[in-house]
């Protein structure tokens, strides 16, 4: 059974380094399959923790409960539960934080999420709804005992005018009660570090841990960073590019170029790393045993 009361929050203001794994909910039977092969996969790592993202618009509330509680009852990992505005009433979202809190989650991410369009798309509001992250925040606060979470953006969120106006909500959500960030994936560690040094300046004092996502293909890393509104950085480019027709050189520069990522993350200070592992483990196990860390 995993220690269902212990906060993320908590754990990562300790200190330690925190090591933790994103997942998301399969789509069939076969994508279950290759899910939980992968938790388990994982778990001998001893993880702080792992997450299960909310589908656009809620499609995937269901399977994200019972995934999260599944792993909160059967494994020894600490889930945290990814929870989105997008399409739901107050009263919806108050229902699904006391179903996550009956099946033993203490953790939940809160996000606005992606406009039911997809990313770069109108925001449609909800009627009874929340419109904004630091609201679900505050929703969270005020009817359960969970820690809550926030995501944070090292190059700034794709719909925020400025890099100030991105560090204001980030305030936001930090003076409506998250405990943590997690990270947008970071692409360049100066980025990360960027981030973290405009929070600390407007008085947000919570742990900030850098989301990682190694290039594994080429093209659909470059569909996946464009639909966040930001380019691969010319120096990754630099090293993919002659490697483009070899998918397996590719795929090794593309260990080789988040290994390094991490070491330099870690090394600048950072309190651990969040690796999004879209529900594979080979490539997250791969670099995390390459880590300098455990030279």
């Amino acid at each position: 059974m995993s220690e269902g009361s212990v906060r993320i929050g908590e754990l990562l203001r300790q200190g330690g380094r925190s090591f933790s794994f994103e997942f998301f909910p399969p789509k069939d039977e076969a994508g279950e399959e290759v899910l939980w092969r992968s938790i388990s996969e994982l778990e001998p790592l001893r993880p702080t923790f792992v997450s299960v993202t909310y589908g656009a618009g809620g499609t995937t509330r269901d399977r994200t409960l019972a995934i999260t509680a599944r792993i909160a009852q059967e494994t020894s990992m600490l889930p945290m539960a990814h929870l989105t505005c997008v399409g739901h009433t107050t009263d919806e979202l108050a229902r699904i934080l006391g179903a996550l809190a009956g099946s033993g989650v203490r953790n939940v991410l809160a996000l606005r999420g992606d406009p039911p369009g997809g990313p770069g798309t109108d925001w449609v509001s909800t009627e009874g709804g929340i419109e904004y992250a630091s609201d679900l925040v505050a929703l969270i606060r005020e009817v359960s005992d969970l820690s809550v979470g926030v995501a944070a953006f090292p190059e700034g969120h794709r719909d925020s005018p400025t890099l100030e106006n991105d560090t204001a909500i980030l305030k936001a959500k930090h003076d409506a009660g998250a405990e943590f960030a997690v990270t947008e994936m970071v692409l360049r560690a100066s980025d990360y570090l960027g981030l973290v040094e405009r929070a600390g300046a407007v008085g947000v004092d919570f742990p900030i841990v850098p989301g990682i996502m190694p290039i594994l293909n080429f093209s659909s890393m470059a569909k996946m960073v464009e639909l966040s509104g930001r380019e691969i950085p010319a120096e990754v480019l630099a090293r993919l590019e002659p490697l483009q027709d070899d998918p397996a050189a590719v795929r090794a520069e593309g260990i080789a170029i988040a290994t390094e990522l991490c070491d330099e993350l870690l090394e600048q200070g950072a309190p651990g790393l969040h690796f999004y592992t879209l529900n594979r483990s080979k490539a997250t196990r791969e670099i995390y045993s390459a880590l300098s860390v455990h030279a």
